[in-house]
């Protein structure tokens, strides 16, 4: 099953979903280097609602947020690499630096966010309140990230 979706077709798959009576959630994030971090906040997500949709930023979005260096792997390579996981329904791409414009598209019951945020700090509550929708934080502490490994990679090899 190709579980890539394009931006542009996530509102008829809500209204689809919602017919349903399917509880869908919403992650999103770069993805770039998968990690342990990565997987526990999927996991969490999925478990919090019957479809599980991971939005990733674009390569241009995470020029945008990472600088000009990221990311690392091209975005047609990390939905391959999401979409390969168990727990993911379906993936999407959106360019712009936040998911608001999934949000308002898709109106997820919940938007999963990781332990770096609270529930009053993820920039897109106010959006996903205002479709109805609730914020949720899954995952473990936030102990790993890409930017983290780099740091170490690039120590390695300057050794």
């Amino acid at each position: 099953m190709n579980k890539f979706i394009k931006k542009e077709d996530l509102q008829a798959l809500s209204i689809e979903l919602k017919k349903q009576n399917k509880t869908i959630v919403l992650a999103n994030g770069a993805f770039d280097m998968l990690h342990v971090g990565h997987i526990r906040y999927l996991s969490g997500a999925k478990n919090s609602g019957d479809i599980l949709i991971v939005a990733i930023n674009s390569d241009i979005s995470v020029k945008l947020s990472k600088g000009n260096s990221r990311p690392i792997i091209k975005e047609n390579e990390r939905v391959e690499i999401i979409s390969a996981l168990e727990v993911v329904d379906f993936v999407t791409i959106f360019d712009e630096k936040d998911v608001s414009s999934v949000i308002k598209l898709l109106k997820p019951d919940f938007h999963a966010k990781g332990t770096d945020y609270s529930e009053d700090s993820v920039p897109e509550k106010d959006i996903v309140e205002e479709i109805g929708g609730k914020v949720i934080i899954t995952g473990d502490p936030k102990d790993h990230s890409t930017t983290d490994i780099i740091s170490k990679l690039k120590e390695i090899i300057c050794e």
